[in-house]
């Protein structure tokens, strides 16, 4: 199966999408570039719900007549088949494990709660949708919240470098992914957070100048109130 083209799907609009490229392109994995424009509704069209992904979403992938979904599934299994390097994705099973327990933690605390501010106070507006700021408050402290533990469990309180110990893996992308997404919001994690601080930036330049590349976008998109970085 790994003789067959590899088609990946995405939006850099899209956090996992960003993460999955990221990875892509670090491990020098032979794929096809297949963009989509969520903004567009392309991930609802039936050639695509019937051709490429069922639920509609992304990223997803195409391995010859293999068809993906969910962005954790997808780094499992193209770590199966192309053998990243140790780094991503551990061979020694507690490393492992801890890579695992991120990922799974991750789906109802970091990404959700990041993502559910991002929906509410920049989807929203743009779909002409009013918004409540007593309930942009509530998603605004629960994210809060999500953050403290984040730097507290999984950075040690600064103490840890990455997310899983001393050497950065696909939890350290994934999670810096969903973290930058509440900047578009007007929300910067990083304010009053140096551990933090520190932490994205290290994941950024161990992995340029693909996060940037991935990132593009929304650095363009965030506020100028934000400062983000310059990309050349």
């Amino acid at each position: 199966m790994a003789n067959r083209v590899l088609k990946y799907y995405y939006d850099f609009i899209s956090q996992p999408s960003r993460a999955l490229y990221i990875l892509l392109e670090q491990t020098k994995t032979p794929y096809e570039k297949c963009p989509i424009a969520l903004r567009k509704l392309e991930n609802r069209s039936t050639e695509f719900v019937q051709n490429v992904n069922r639920f509609g979403k992304l990223p997803c992938i195409v391995h010859g007549d293999f068809k993906l979904a969910e962005s954790v599934a997808i780094f499992r299994y193209l770590s199966r088949e192309f053998q990243f390097d140790d780094r991503w994705y551990p061979k020694d099973r507690a490393h492992r494990a801890r890579v695992d327990e991120y990922l799974e933690w991750q789906h109802a605390n970091i990404r959700a709660q990041c993502a559910q501010y991002f929906i509410y106070c920049w989807i929203n507006p743009l779909l002409g949708l009013e918004v409540d700021q007593a309930k942009a408050e509530r998603l605004r402290a629960k994210m809060i919240d999500g953050l403290d533990v984040f730097e507290r469990e999984w950075l040690d309180g600064g103490r840890q470098p990455f997310v899983t110990g001393k050497e950065l893996t696909f939890a350290d992308v994934l999670a810096a992914c969903e973290i930058e997404q509440p900047k578009l919001a007007g929300f910067d994690p990083r304010v009053g957070r140096p551990q933090l601080a520190a932490w994205m930036e290290r994941v950024r330049e161990a992995t340029n100048p693909y996060y940037d590349q991935a990132h593009k976008m929304l650095y363009k998109l965030t506020p100028k109130e934000i400062e983000t970085p310059k990309v050349q």
